[in-house]
């Protein structure tokens, strides 16, 4: 047994290069489990600027003078940051509040449809069956509420950090958009000067890293205005806010689509009830989430992933259990990372030299 234990370690710890990848991923995986909270305006400042810095060098390839493009790039993020925080973050407000007013209204008409089920389908269901879901519903919907009220009083303190946030974050940007080489350089210092196997996993997780924040950002746009004039078409009641929702699902893989699906038929319901509008309204909306799984992500993500999808889901709930919505946003790549240092481990080769 011991001999079996030897031979393993030799195998996979005899090359210096991975003892280092692995203190650095387990030093980074202690960093954000310990002080995640606090490193969350660093991280959201990281995924503006890899997106930002992509558009910046492309302007830069078309002989824009680099502090131009940079004013630019940082101008229009401001521009758009500004009109979120002012206009569009009031409208997604006012909505919400007004959801939750109307959410008595739309529980008493879905417990009144409920109870005539059993006479419209009484070899199915009958009323003691429908009393059951709905207590159980009412139960759900009272715990629900208790954990936001619980949310909403444990954050009101975090409102004066969420202030500091956003002055902060855009400074943030900022500089990692003027001296993104800077910052780079300072970070490598820290490293060893011999590392090929640590360039190697670097290089294929920024390129990996970068496609997947353009495409995201991209498929957020897309999905949510998309879904945004379906709804204005519709004259759907809450169409900015269920957009915005829908927008965000798409960060999480297959697990957000099936949660936002229940408040946009529930609203659907409550306004239409079943006829004409209701269907086409769901099936529209049905339509936009097939484009988006088969023909959008295939082609914003063909050249960033190639995971199973039983690994994303599994990544998904793993990461996002450990650290929440950037878990959840990094789940991808957090597991290309993965599939890339297993290949990159210098074990195989040495395993297969003896």
């Amino acid at each position: 047994m011991l001999g079996i234990l030897k031979g393993w370690s030799k195998r996979n710890f005899s090359d210096s290069q991975a003892i280092v990848l692995l203190m650095l991923l387990a030093g980074s995986v202690l960093l954000v489990m310990t002080m995640g909270k606090i490193l969350a305006p660093v991280i959201a400042s990281v995924v503006i600027a890899y997106l930002l810095l992509w558009v910046a060098n492309r302007l830069v390839k078309l002989h824009v003078p680099r502090l131009v493009a940079v004013f630019f790039v940082y101008s229009a993020f401001l521009g758009l940051f500004l009109v979120a925080i002012l206009f569009l973050f009031p409208i997604i407000w006012q909505q919400l509040l007004r959801l939750f007013q109307e959410l008595p209204t739309m529980i008493t008409g879905v417990q009144q449809f409920l109870y005539l089920l059993p006479e419209k389908f009484p070899q199915f269901l009958n009323k003691e069956t429908v009393d059951g879901w709905v207590a159980g519903f009412l139960i759900q919907l009272k715990q629900t509420g208790r954990i936001l009220f619980t949310v909403s009083l444990a954050s009101l303190p975090s409102i004066l950090a969420l202030i500091i946030y956003l002055i902060l974050v855009p400074l943030m940007v900022f500089f990692m958009l003027k001296d993104p080489k800077d910052l780079t350089q300072w970070l490598i210092s820290f490293l060893p000067p011999e590392r090929p196997l640590l360039t190697k996993v670097w290089k294929e997780m920024d390129i990996q890293i970068g496609n997947y924040i353009r495409g995201k950002f991209l498929e957020v746009l897309i999905v949510g205005i998309s879904t945004y004039i379906v709804f204005y078409f519709f004259n759907m009641h809450y169409a900015v806010l269920l957009a915005a929702l829908v927008g965000l699902s798409v960060l999480i893989p297959y697990i957000g689509v099936a949660i936002v699906t229940i408040p946009v038929v529930f609203v659907a319901f409550f306004q239409w009830g079943l006829g004409a509008e209701f269907a086409y309204c769901v099936l529209t909306y049905g339509i936009i989430q097939a484009i988006d799984g088969s023909v959008l992500v295939p082609i914003l993500f063909s050249k960033a992933v190639s995971l199973h999808p039983l690994a994303i889901i599994v990544a998904v709930l793993v990461f996002g259990g450990w650290w929440g919505f950037w878990g959840v946003f990094f789940a991808i790549p957090l597991a290309t990372l993965v599939k890339t240092v297993l290949n990159a481990w210098p074990s195989r080769d040495v395993y297969r030299a003896q």
